[in-house]
C-alpha cells in the first residue's frame, strides 16, 4: 500500500438514513467470522470473531460477549483470514510470505511458503484458496492440498471475493478498479475511478460493497455495476464483512479501518 495514515482522529461518519450506526474503537486491520451453519446454509449465527493484527503479530479470538483470547501469535504482519468448509483458518502473514493453516484448536502448520507480501485470501465453493499477491502482482490458486497456480497476473491485488456464480472480485489498490475474473479467468473491469480500494464483500442480495482507502468511503454496487456510496467519513477502511444473520430481519457491516482506527458496524432496520 503505497499510503499508510498513521494519523489518527474522530471521524465524521455519514450512513444513509435507512442505518443506524454505533462506533467502536479497535486495533484491527483484518477480521472474519467463524459460524454455526444450518444444513442448507439458509441461515447462519454468529460465532467467535477472528481478527489479525498486524502491528502486534497476533490473532484475537472474540466471543460474541466481547471477551478477547490470543488465539495465535508470533505472526510477522497478518493480514487476510478466510475459513475453508473444515474449519480451519488461514492467514496470509505479509512479511513472511507465508499462508498459515490453523485447526480450531490452534495448532499451526504452513499451508504456503515462498509468496510475495500475500494480503487478501477467498475460498471458492470448490475449496480451493485464492491469494492476492501484493508484491508479485498475482493472484495465485491453491488446491486443498496445496498445489500452486497463476489465476491471474500484472495486478496491484489487496482484497478478494467471490459472488455467487462463483465470479472472482479482485479490489486492484493502484490503479483504482475492481476486477471481475470468470473461473476460468478471463478479465473484465466491474469498476474504475476508485481511490486505492481493498475490502470486498457480498451481501445476500449479491450487492458488492467496497471500502475504498483512499476516499474514506464504503460503497455499493449493484450486480448491474451501478454504484452508490453507503457510507463516508471514515478513516482508511481497509476489509469488509457481514454479519449472518436470519433471513429477512437484518444485517450487520463490519467495516474494518487500518492500523488501529475504528471498527464501524451498520444495521439496517426492519419493521416488525
Amino acid at each position: 500500500m503505497t499510503n499508510n495514515p498513521m494519523k489518527t482522529k474522530t471521524p465524521t461518519i455519514n450512513v444513509s438514513p435507512r442505518f443506524s450506526l454505533r462506533l467502536a474503537p479497535t486495533l484491527v486491520v483484518a477480521a472474519v467470522f467463524i459460524l454455526s451453519v444450518a444444513a442448507q446454509l439458509t441461515y447462519a449465527s454468529p460465532g467467535d470473531l477472528f481478527e489479525s493484527d498486524f502491528g502486534s503479530g497476533n490473532i484475537f479470538e472474540f466471543t460474541p460477549g466481547g471477551t478477547r483470547s490470543t488465539f495465535a501469535s508470533g505472526l510477522n504482519g497478518p493480514l487476510g483470514l478466510a475459513f475453508d468448509s473444515a474449519g480451519d483458518l488461514f492467514e496470509a502473514d505479509y512479511g513472511s510470505g507465508h499462508i498459515y493453516e490453523f485447526t480450531p484448536g490452534g495448532t499451526r502448520s504452513t499451508f504456503a511458503s515462498g509468496l510475495s507480501n500475500p494480503f487478501g485470501l477467498a475460498f471458492n465453493s470448490a475449496g480451493n484458496l485464492f491469494e492476492a499477491d501484493d508484491g508479485s502482482g498475482n493472484i495465485y490458486e491453491f488446491t486443498p492440498g496445496g498445489t500452486r497456480s497463476t489465476f491471474a497476473s500484472g495486478l496491484n491485488p489487496h482484497g478478494l471475493a467471490f459472488n455467487s456464480a462463483g465470479n472472482l472480485f479482485e479490489a486492484d489498490f493502484g490503479s483504482g478498479n475492481i476486477y471481475e475474473f470468470t473461473p476460468g479467468g478471463t478479465r473484465s473491469t466491474f469498476a474504475s475511478g476508485l481511490s486505492n480500494p481493498i475490502g470486498l464483500a457480498f451481501n445476500s442480495a449479491g450487492n458488492l460493497f467496497e471500502a475504498d482507502f483512499g476516499s474514506g468511503n464504503i460503497y455499493e454496487f449493484t450486480p448491474g455495476g451501478i454504484r452508490s456510496t453507503f457510507a463516508s467519513g471514515l478513516n482508511a477502511p481497509t476489509f469488509l464483512a457481514f454479519e449472518p444473520v436470519p433471513e429477512g430481519s437484518t444485517f450487520g457491516l463490519l467495516a474494518v479501518g487500518a492500523l488501529g482506527l475504528g471498527v464501524v458496524w451498520v444495521r439496517r432496520m426492519v419493521k416488525a
